[in-house]
């Protein structure tokens, strides 16, 4: 992967799929039989590479393909949005890159979060061995915007079904995965963007998620210059979807991958 330029921010989609990625083991629909390379999707990820940092937004079970795929070589930290498994159960192969670094990896996310995590991977979170055999990774719970390294970073709250998820904004862009409801206080954070990355997993709702038309209803309110739905499942086809869509509205696919400069625009 190629550092992004000078004053730039880059945000490659590791992946844009649902919990079953896509295709769906056992299934024949027109997405999963797709040859379309946008049709595939992994679990729903993305890297952020601004300046010297490289951040993760989760940690799904096809982090190592992923990695590999993009050429990702340095995760300094990791923001976290909820601990369902798709999101999370990829933890593990943050070893390779404490390993590559000879340091820990920092965990950010909210109370709920960590406590899972601490809880389910309390191994991963002792000093280093001599050979760097597990993961070494660094929790903090986050509850406001706080900076990682000089990097500003915002948490916004966000309704997933009864669990309490975050989204995250970095400069003028932002990731909402896994949401059924955005608070006013959240969507006032969310203002002036001019990319939003918005959860879509499916054309009907669903009682954690939104649908096709609710996406596109919370993207009018939010109001960013570009939106791309991410977090599908694999009834979605690619270009179906897309004749759908908006002006200002588009579709993701895993390897997307969009630069923001430090000015705003797009």
């Amino acid at each position: 992967m190629t550092a992004p330029r000078v004053g730039e921010m880059e945000i490659t989609i590791l992946g844009c799929g649902s919990s079953s990625g896509t295709p769906a083991i056992g299934c024949q629909c027109a997405t999963c039989s797709s040859t379309d390379p946008r049709n595939h999707r992994t679990r729903c990820s993305a890297y952020i590479r601004c300046g010297e940092h490289g951040l993760l937004i989760d940690t799904g079970p096809d982090l190592r393909q992923q990695a590999l795929r993009e050429g990702v070589r340095q995760v300094d930290a990791v923001l976290y949005t909820h601990p369902h498994a798709d999101h999370l159960n990829g933890i593990d192969d943050l070893r390779a890159f404490c390993y590559v670094k000879q340091g820990a990896v920092v965990l950010y996310g909210n109370a709920f979060t960590m406590d899972n995590i601490t809880s389910r991977f309390g191994y991963a979170l002792q000093p280093p061995s001599k050979v760097w055999d597990k993961p070494v990774l660094l929790p903090e719970v986050v509850d406001g915007p706080f900076e990682h390294d000089g990097l500003s970073i915002t948490p916004i709250p966000l309704q997933h079904g009864s669990w309490p998820c975050l989204g995250w904004r970095i400069g003028n862009a932002a990731w909402l995965t896994d949401l059924s409801h955005i608070p006013d206080e959240s969507l006032a954070l969310l203002q002036g963007l001019d990319v939003l990355f918005l959860d879509c997993l499916n054309m009907d709702g669903y009682p954690s998620h939104l649908g096709f038309h609710q996406s596109l209803e919370w993207a009018a309110r939010i109001g960013a210059r570009r939106t791309v739905l991410i977090h599908m499942i694999h009834r979605l086809e690619y270009h179906a979807l897309s004749a759908l869509c908006p002006p200002g509205v588009e579709v993701g696919y895993d390897g997307l991958r969009v630069c923001i400069p430090s000015t705003g625009a797009v």
